[in-house]
């Protein structure tokens, strides 16, 4: 077991970091031109620095004339060709390894290139600031007294041509430092189970005698683990079984739909949650203050970050802006360039920023999860915090939802059409059909005016989910566990369709 000496030897460690934070604080433009230029000035003798002449690019004007937005279709040649083991494509460091991600919606797999530098500059660093923030504003916090219970990946390392993939969190365990291996459960053999319900009850064994003092995964999934502790040692609060608990490292998803029910199962006001916003690509934000929704962007990390306004995304006259041109609460798709060779990489996601001094955000949702099919532009981040307000209003609890459009038809309007399974159900639908539609519209003034006298939408539809139909759905697919996601928002019904199906075979 850790010692107290340890406890006070890592805090000291992880607070000097503070003082080169504070350097991007203080200078954030100048932080990230620099590390752009570094990054250029690296890979030019690379094929991708060969081909866009990166030796003659000297500043964020030429680099943006050069070089054109890219996803990862686009990309996709060059890193199979790395995969195959030919070096020096895209980035000046060998390639080894590959996080092997399908996201929420593709059945096609990405692999994403990790560089050297990326697992110690930007995943392990990022992991390390995290604590760092955490001890920085809880100086009496003791947790590593005790050990970490951790939630990753089902996945194994393949080898492959030289290279090695896997999940990014397969890859982060068999890359790690001793030290956060000896502070973590469960060990690096169950947490590199595939197979989900056979890993479930493995990691209950190796923890349930364990001290955990902090949490680290996907809520969603997190939660699924959480009651099956409870359910199995036969506790009604996790401090019943761990006294010592006192935070929860989270990302990959909205927190708010599971506040309520975390905040049942850990019924302690000075318990605390961190959240984290980081993805096979790359480690972007962490929340800096306890009890805050914000996240500081960290800008040390081997990232130069690009913004594209979601008002003109996807057209001809999309804008692309470097931190130095982002406005407050505006919503926007998030490009990088990374020392692992993506260059203005469209991750897919959507960020708003809080502040500008220091630059903080949150996550709205992906570029491709939301809903604009009538103009209302609705985000996941307006309807996690609707279906928020109103479970709290109506005493209710969601476990899961999706959203998909009603398209128009003949002279019939359109409408949105949920499918929302319960943990615990309102005692009348129609009264939550109600308040969630007007909890939305006071989220979001364009649904607001879409939904004004049903001029163009009529009010949404409620279908009501059998029990475990999202988890049944992932199931079929392949995809429990790990970092893998309930579709939230879509502009198509393909996942409704498959939902309403599955739903009426039992």
């Amino acid at each position: 077991m850790p010692f107290p000496i340890i406890n006070s030897i890592a805090s000291w460690f992880l607070k000097q970091r503070i003082h080169q934070i504070e350097l991007f604080l203080k200078y954030p433009h100048e932080v990230q031109e620099e590390l752009l230029m570094n990054l250029v000035r690296t890979s030019e003798e690379t094929i991708v620095g060969k081909q866009y002449e990166f030796e003659s690019i000297k500043s964020y004007q030429t680099f943006v004339e050069r070089i054109p937005i890219s996803t990862y279709e686009e990309l996709e040649p060059m890193i199979e060709r790395t995969r195959k083991g030919e070096q020096g494509v895209f980035w000046h460091e060998p390639i080894k390894w590959f996080a092997k991600s399908s996201g929420t919606t593709n059945a096609k797999s990405k692999f994403i290139p990790v560089s050297e530098s990326a697992l110690e500059d930007c995943h392990y660093k990022g992991s390390k600031d995290l604590l760092c923030m955490y001890l920085n504003n809880n100086e009496n916090s003791d947790m590593f007294l005790g050990k970490s219970l951790r939630l990753g990946g089902s996945s194994q390392i393949y080898e492959n041509n030289n290279t090695s993939f896997g999940d990014l969190s397969a890859i982060l365990i068999e890359n790690m430092p001793m030290w956060a291996e000896f502070s973590s459960t469960p060990s690096n053999k169950v947490s590199l189970m595939s197979e989900w319900e056979s890993k479930l009850t493995a990691i209950i064994n190796e923890t349930k005698n364990e001290n955990v003092t902090s949490f680290a995964g996907v809520p969603s999934w997190m939660l699924v683990l959480l009651n099956r502790i409870l359910t199995e040692t036969n506790n009604t609060s996790l401090f019943e079984l761990w006294p010592n608990l006192e935070v929860y490292f989270h990302g990959g998803v909205n927190f708010e739909p599971y506040r309520e029910q975390y905040q049942k199962i850990l019924p302690k006001d000075q318990f605390k949650y961190y959240e984290i916003y980081n993805a096979s690509e790359g480690f972007f934000a962490i929340q800096d203050l306890n009890y805050s929704n914000d996240l500081l962007l960290m800008l040390d990390y081997g990232i130069f970050y690009e913004f594209i306004s979601m008002d003109s995304f996807g057209s001809v006259d999309q804008k692309v802006v470097p931190l130095s041109g982002v406005e407050l609460f505006k919503n926007y798709a998030v490009v990088i360039t990374t020392n692992s060779g993506l260059w203005r990489y469209m991750i897919g996601d959507t960020v708003r920023f809080t502040s500008l001094s220091p630059y903080r955000i949150r996550v709205t949702g992906r570029t491709k999860h939301h809903i604009n099919v009538f103009g209302e532009e609705l985000m996941v981040e307006n309807t996690d915090m609707a279906i928020a307000k109103t479970s709290s209003q109506l005493n209710c609890e969601v476990k899961d939802y999706t959203v998909a459009p009603i398209f128009m038809k003949e002279r019939e309007k359109g409408a949105h059409e949920w499918m929302i399974e319960f943990k615990k159900h309102p005692e009348d639908i129609i009264a939550f059909q109600k308040a969630l539609d007007e909890n939305l519209q006071s989220l979001n003034s364009d649904y607001e005016a879409k939904r004004y006298n049903n001029m163009t939408l009529n009010p949404l539809k409620v279908n009501i989910a059998r029990e475990n139909l999202f988890y049944n759905w992932l199931k079929e697919q392949d995809k429990l566990g790990g970092q893998h996601k309930i579709p939230r928002l879509s502009n198509d019904r393909d996942y409704l369709e498959q939902l309403i199906k599955l739903n009426s075979k039992f």
